[in-house]
């Protein structure tokens, strides 16, 4: 991967680990978020945003980043994040430059200034990451429609819901059904790989036509995916996955043709690069209906969109079919359909961003 990566953080916050300061002012930590996982750069590293209230008095805050034995990273010793300007009005801001890795525990001190080494209060975050952000988009074999439901065995992966990261598990978070889903098994694959933490953040829809994504489009899903797309920072994502082509092929008789299909994904996509302000990568999966009669204009479609570079290629399912193990109610996947497709999203990421063969597991 060519372009930087530099990760801000977005304005969610939440009270986490805190202790009273000496003049009992609470302190509160509004970021960065338990178990938060930010993206790293081509350099290998990320700047980790802190921030929250300081207590009276303080003028300078330091942050210090531990890590555990074995673990990947680089811990940091007593680092200024924040003094003078950055504090105002009882807030304060600041980047701590963290490597790849983690997870680390972040430790917060808040003094009177460089000369008093008096500490007037203490906060610290137990997990913190630098790793990879990923956004699955499109319908319901993106979403929570497989059999059976999956978790991860994995203590670097995690998904995000808007409010929390919690360990990768389905159902995914803030998406729609309540079954299984790739990614628990995916984030797995690339956290052993990548030995960092990875995140998994939803925007899919069910049962919805590629043109239903478009700009303007009532049901504002390509809206939505920008705004939690917005919410890591510029350039806080490394990609979005792409698993839609169901509701184009298999309403009949009305199919999508393909150039239709092109030119609508064709345009989503371009709509979030130019709303984002960063070239964000799309990975687009050979996805539609197996046996429908609209199959193969999809098909074609997506492959055009690789062909052209608007996307790169994601992996082809088409053949997962044919028993209720791959598909479980003939559509969405089954326990050993969903193992293939992470492992055929993973050979996909794998090949683009040269990352190492996985550790693969069984489906759950």
């Amino acid at each position: 991967m060519t372009r930087q990566l530099v990760v801000l953080c977005g304005m969610t916050a939440m009270l986490l680990t805190q202790q009273t300061a000496s003049a009992g002012i609470r302190i509160v930590l509004d970021l960065p978020l338990e178990r938060q996982v930010f993206q790293r750069n081509a350099e290998e590293w990320a700047e980790v945003k802190v921030a929250g209230t300081v207590p009276t008095n303080a003028t300078l805050v330091e942050v210090k980043a531990e890590l555990g034995a074995g673990l990947r990273g680089k811990a940091t010793d007593w680092t200024v994040v924040a003094q003078g300007a950055q504090i105002k009005d009882d807030k304060f801001s600041g980047c701590l430059k963290l490597a790849t890795g983690g997870w680390y525990s972040l430790k917060v001190r808040f003094r009177k200034s460089t000369d008093d080494q008096t500490v007037l209060g203490e906060a610290s975050v137990a997990q913190v990451g630098v790793g990879d952000v990923f956004i699955t988009a499109g319908q319901s074999n993106s979403a929570n429609y497989g059999n059976p439901r999956q978790k991860s065995s994995e203590t670097l992966s995690v998904c995000f819901d808007g409010k929390q990261f919690t360990p990768a598990a389905d159902p995914i978070p803030d998406s729609t059904g309540d079954g299984g889903t790739p990614w628990p098994i995916l984030a797995d694959m690339l956290s052993r790989t990548i030995r960092a933490p990875v995140c998994f953040r939803s925007a899919t829809v069910n049962y919805m036509r590629v043109g239903e994504w478009l700009p303007g489009a009532g049901s504002k899903n390509i809206e939505r995916l920008v705004e939690r797309a917005q919410w890591f920072g510029p350039s806080g994502v490394r990609a979005v996955l792409w698993v839609q082509g169901e509701a184009d092929a298999g309403r009949q008789p009305h199919f999508t043709p393909a150039e239709q299909y092109e030119r609508e994904a064709k345009a989503m996509i371009e709509f979030s690069r130019q709303k984002l302000g960063w070239p964000i990568d799309w990975f687009v999966a050979g996805n539609s209906w197996p046996g429908q009669d609209g199959k193969a204009p999809v098909l074609t479609a997506q492959k055009a969109l690789w062909d052209k570079g608007v996307a790169f290629r994601g992996p082809d399912t088409n053949d997962l079919a044919g028993s209720p193990e791959y598909r479980h109610d003939g559509i969405h996947f089954g326990s050993r359909g969903l193992l293939v497709h992470a492992e055929r999203w993973y050979a996909a990421l794998s090949a683009h961003y040269q990352f190492a063969n996985p550790v693969t597991s069984k489906a759950k």
